[in-house]
């Protein structure tokens, strides 16, 4: 008993630590922006105000100049964070498989290749891949800003679908193929086995994409910016509005927080087979 009370007290410090930024925004998001910068300062935001996510969703005092971009880059996001997830699971589905059960000649030195590029900092292939996207004439775009996510975010979701495949026995294939079943049948008929594996795929790539920020803000930094980037925009060369940011802020925040609530347990199913496995 006396054992555990050190790990509660550390476990308590570490969700303390990741919970306090999101209370400081949702404060900060319900102030008067009068109340923003008197002293002392408000822990607990009373009265509370809803002006900022008035004025976010356009019934506030400022119309539709920050709803409309607010709705847009919402739209960016959930598109090219869906297309990204979407794309990721199919080709970790087909590449995982792949490497679990096929034997061919480069497969180490491919599976190897691919693992090292998850370590890979965007920032080395940045101008390349910049060149290559004006040349397609992909810029700003949301296919451009779905097949740079799938890039980055794919290598692991090969690893990660390829171990779950590994905990299937093998047999099972065997009875499908004996049966005189097709591969795309078999993989058919093994898939519903591997679901935590795919959801965790899904979960990951879905909150990768939907929170990256120096991507989009390079590639898409206005048909197709994301919020992430818009949050940046309420900040002006001679003021900030906290109250703003702060609301949008929290609204980003809830696609993801949605996700991961109705995902968490195959998401945790997921990862611990691969870990067992490993």
């Amino acid at each position: 008993m006396r054992k555990s009370i050190p790990l509660v007290a550390v476990v308590s410090l570490i969700v303390l630590w990741s919970l306090l930024p999101i209370y400081w925004s949702l404060r900060t998001s319900l102030l008067p922006k009068i109340e923003l910068t008197t002293t002392p300062l408000k822990y607990i935001p009373m009265p509370l105000s809803l002006e900022n996510y008035q004025n976010l969703l356009g019934i506030g005092t400022r119309g539709n100049d920050v709803w409309i971009p607010l709705k847009n880059s919402l739209i960016n996001s959930i598109v090219t964070s869906t297309g990204t997830t979407l794309l990721v699971l199919l080709l970790s589905v087909l590449a995982g498989y792949a490497f679990s059960r096929f034997a061919f000649k480069g497969k180490n030195l491919l599976l190897g290749t691919i693992l090292v590029t998850i370590a890979l900092p965007a920032y080395s292939v940045m101008i390349p891949l910049y060149r290559i996207i004006i040349r397609l004439g992909l810029l700003d775009t949301w296919v451009g800003i779905t097949l740079i996510f799938t890039s980055a975010f794919a290598p692991l979701g090969v690893w990660l679908m390829k171990v779950a495949f590994d905990t299937i026995p093998i047999e099972l294939e065997e009875a499908a193929m004996v049966d005189g079943a097709s591969p795309a049948k078999t993989l058919l008929t093994i898939l519903p086995l591997v679901v935590p594996g795919m959801v965790a795929v899904a979960t990951l790539t879905f909150l990768s994409a939907w929170s990256q920020f120096v991507i989009p803000l390079v590639f898409s930094p206005q048909n197709a910016s994301p919020i992430t980037v818009l949050i940046t925009q309420f900040v002006g060369r001679t003021s900030i509005d906290y109250g703003l940011m702060s609301a949008a802020g929290i609204i980003a925040i809830i696609p993801p927080l949605l996700v991961v609530m109705f995902l968490s347990k195959y998401l945790v199913d997921g990862l611990m087979r691969g870990a067992i496995k490993n």
